[in-house]
Formats: structure tokens, C-alpha cells, sequence
């Protein structure tokens, strides 16, 4: 079978899919407009702001849009805060003191939280030499759902706060849908209402009609230049949540008793408003790009996951390759048919906050945005590449064609 004919196919097995995830982004959209109306959302508010940022309309209003749509009571919307490491960084250190436990309850954290907790490295400044224990839960039936009974039974007096990772990370485990996650947050609250169930919605947003707030999440974080920025937004983070667990975080944010009150922003607030409005439709593209991806290596007798009729919680499509020089060929490939930097050969470097050398083709409008087409993978076996993003459907598909050739 050529590659056209390959793609062809694929696309013919993937209709079905399609239909549904449109029906989703629908529903998605008009919860967005909902909440831009319910705020009164104009012109003004994309006005920029300098200094301590008092009285920062934008800014604010932004805010409260958020907590709309997470169903949440608080947020936190900031250029300010660099990226998802970052962001929940900001979120352990607010909700955590010296004694503390964190659970984790879907294995190990992404790499980068490694760094953070002080699981690797030596980081100065880790929660581990701040005086704050780690304890982990591994997922149960195959990585396929959260051990609710296990997680129970390992909280102990002076665990504080739960995390639950949405996305898979790099590993090969099951990415979790918000309601699956609802069962566990309702036990742990039940048993210790004291404890913050956090979770990492990372590559989440907008694959559901909801979001883990919904189902009693104390907060919710997730970078801005992946799903919930649309494509559009340049930079920044966002936390939403409970009052409780916002108050603790903006204390760390700025400063106890500054708070939310301060932070200003000196270029327009337009990019953060339209790609939230654009993000429904954007992580739609992304998730036909994944799931034309999974079936066309799945004709080709490869293993992936989820497979492209499974139920989607993120829009990362793992393809094990089985091979380091499959791999390299196709980021190579996906870097080839980027708008941005396509001359540009991607290699294996040692990445910082990795255990591994990473290999990244991306070619994008907002540097390291992966709601752009994007893949990496950690140079280890089995050789597994995750390829995310896709601003346009039809992007991802010349880019997918492009990645074959490279492979062939």
C-alpha cells in the first residue's frame, strides 16, 4: 500500500470519530460564548496594563471567564507564569508547608515534576529540601484506571495534597477523562477534607464537555500555549479551583496579602480572549491530526495508544517505533512540513529537566506551544514518539504524509 492510499484509508476509518468530536467542539464553543457574554466580555478589555496593575480589567475579567468555565470559584490567568512546569510548581509550593506529603496517585509524574519534587537531579530550592515527603500510587488494570482503594489505604496523617496527571506523560498508560477522576475525588474528600486533590490538566482542556473541577477537583493548571490558549496565546499559565486553594496559591504568586491584586501586562490582552474563544475548534484539529495518526500506524501493524475509536482525555497520540532510527526519521519528518524553521534537522540533545536525551520536531508560531503540531520522544526503549497539536486538520495531514517519507 503507498502512502496516499494509506492516508486514504485512514481517513475512510476515522468518519465516525470525526463526527463525534465535532458535535463536542459545538457544545464546547457555546459553553465559551456563554461564559464571554455571562462576563459582558468588550473591546476594553484587552487594554494593556504596566506597573503594579491595580484595577487591571483584563486581567480580572479573564480571571472570572476561567472560573466559568472550569466550574470553579477562582482563577488565576497570568502571561506572567512561563509555562506548566511552572504553574504547577507555583501550585505545590502554595498549597504545601515543611512536613507535608505529596501523593501522587497516576505513577511518576512527567519528568520535568521530577525536578520539582526531588525525585532527580539536585535542583536547589525542590520541595524535597523544603522539608516535603513524596509518596506515589501506581493505576491499576493495566494503567487504565486510578487504584481507588490503594490510594485510600496510602494516605497517611500528613499528606496535604493529591496529584492526579491527566495526560500520560511519557509513559504508556491510559490518559484520564474527567469523569473517571470522580470517584476517587469524592473518596479522598470524604475521608480528609483537608487535602487538596490537584490536578495536571495539561493537554486536557476542551476534549470533554468538562473539566476535572467539575467532578470536585480543588484545582485545575494548565499552560497557555497548549490547549487553552487556542493556538493564539503567547505565553502564561492558568490555576482554577476552590477559594481556598486559590488564596494559598496567590500568596505565592506574588506576595501574602498582595495576592491577585497586583501584576500587570504591557502588550494586549487580545491574544489570551480570542484563543480561548478559538480553543474548542483548535483542539478539534489537534484530535483528528491524532487520530488519523493512530489509525494509519495501526494499518501499518503498530502499536499505539489510544487507538483511534478509543475515548480521548488529551490530544497526545503515542506510536511505539520499536526503533531509535524510526523515531528520529519521523520528528525529522514532522520538523520538514513545519511553517517554521522546516530546514531545520532535529537530533537528540540532553534536554533540561530530563532523564533521558530528548528528540523535538517543533515548528512553531509560539516557541515550545504544543497545541501546535509538535512530536517528541525520550531516546529510550521501546522507542515511543508522542505527536501532539495541529492548528489545522490539513496541516497535520501533510505532516503525517511527510513523516512517512522520511521513514520510508
Amino acid at each position: 500500500m503507498n502512502i496516499s492510499s494509506l492516508i486514504a484509508q485512514a481517513e475512510r476509518d476515522c468518519g465516525p470519530v470525526f463526527a463525534a468530536l465535532e458535535e463536542t467542539e459545538m457544545k464546547n464553543t457555546r459553553r465559551v460564548l456563554d461564559a464571554f457574554r455571562a462576563e459582558d466580555i468588550a473591546a476594553r478589555h484587552f487594554a494593556p496594563t504596566t506597573g503594579y496593575g491595580y484595577d487591571d480589567i483584563g486581567r480580572d475579567a479573564l480571571e472570572r471567564v476561567f472560573a466559568r468555565l472550569f466550574g470553579a470559584e477562582s482563577a488565576i490567568v497570568r502571561p506572567s507564569i512561563a509555562c506548566g512546569t511552572a504553574a504547577l510548581s507555583l501550585c505545590l509550593f502554595g498549597l504545601l508547608l515543611p512536613g507535608d506529603e505529596l501523593l501522587s496517585i497516576t505513577g511518576t509524574p512527567y519528568d520535568t515534576m521530577e525536578t520539582v519534587i526531588g525525585l532527580s537531579g539536585n535542583a536547589p530550592g525542590n520541595l524535597k529540601e523544603m522539608g516535603v515527603s513524596y509518596a506515589q500510587v501506581e493505576m491499576a488494570e493495566n494503567q487504565t484506571k486510578i487504584d481507588v482503594p490503594g490510594v485510600l489505604d496510602a494516605i497517611k496523617p500528613h499528606t496535604k495534597v493529591i496529584l492526579i496527571q491527566r495526560s500520560r506523560g511519557y509513559a504508556w498508560r491510559a490518559s484520564l477523562r474527567p469523569e473517571e477522576m470522580r470517584e476517587v475525588i469524592e473518596s479522598v474528600h470524604n475521608l480528609r477534607p483537608d487535602i487538596f486533590v490537584m490536578v495536571d490538566n495539561c493537554y486536557g482542556e476542551f476534549i470533554c464537555e468538562n473539566e476535572p473541577t467539575h467532578f470536585g477537583a480543588d484545582v485545575c493548571v494548565g499552560s497557555l500555549i497548549k490547549n487553552a490558549g487556542g493556538g493564539l496565546a503567547p505565553t502564561g499559565a492558568y490555576l482554577a479551583g476552590t477559594k481556598r486553594a486559590i488564596e494559598r496559591i496567590e500568596a505565592r504568586l506574588t506576595a501574602p496579602g498582595l495576592g491577585r491584586e497586583v501584576g500587570s501586562y504591557a502588550a494586549s490582552y487580545q491574544p489570551f480572549y480570542q484563543g480561548l474563544f478559538m480553543a474548542p475548534h483548535t483542539v478539534t484539529q489537534a484530535l483528528k491530526t491524532a487520530i488519523l495518526a493512530a489509525r494509519t500506524f495501526e494499518l501499518l501493524g503498530m502499536k499505539t495508544t489510544p487507538a483511534f475509536d478509543a475515548p480521548r482525555a488529551d490530544i497526545i497520540q503515542a506510536i511505539e517505533m520499536g526503533d531509535p532510527q524510526k523515531l528520529i526519521a519521523f520528528v525529522q519528518g514532522i520538523q520538514a512540513a513545519s511553517p517554521i524553521d522546516a530546514s531545520a534537522v532535529p537530533e537528540p540533545w540532553d534536554m533540561p529537566g530530563y532523564t533521558d536525551q530528548v528528540i523535538m520536531a517543533a515548528g512553531t508560531f509560539v516557541g515550545g506551544a504544543s497545541i501546535e503540531l509538535s512530536a517528541d520522544a525520550p531516546m529510550r526503549a521501546p522507542f515511543t514518539v508522542y505527536l501532539q497539536g495541529g492548528l489545522t486538520y490539513a496541516h497535520g495531514k501533510i505532516a503525517l504524509i511527510s513523516a512517512l517519507e522520511e521513514m520510508a
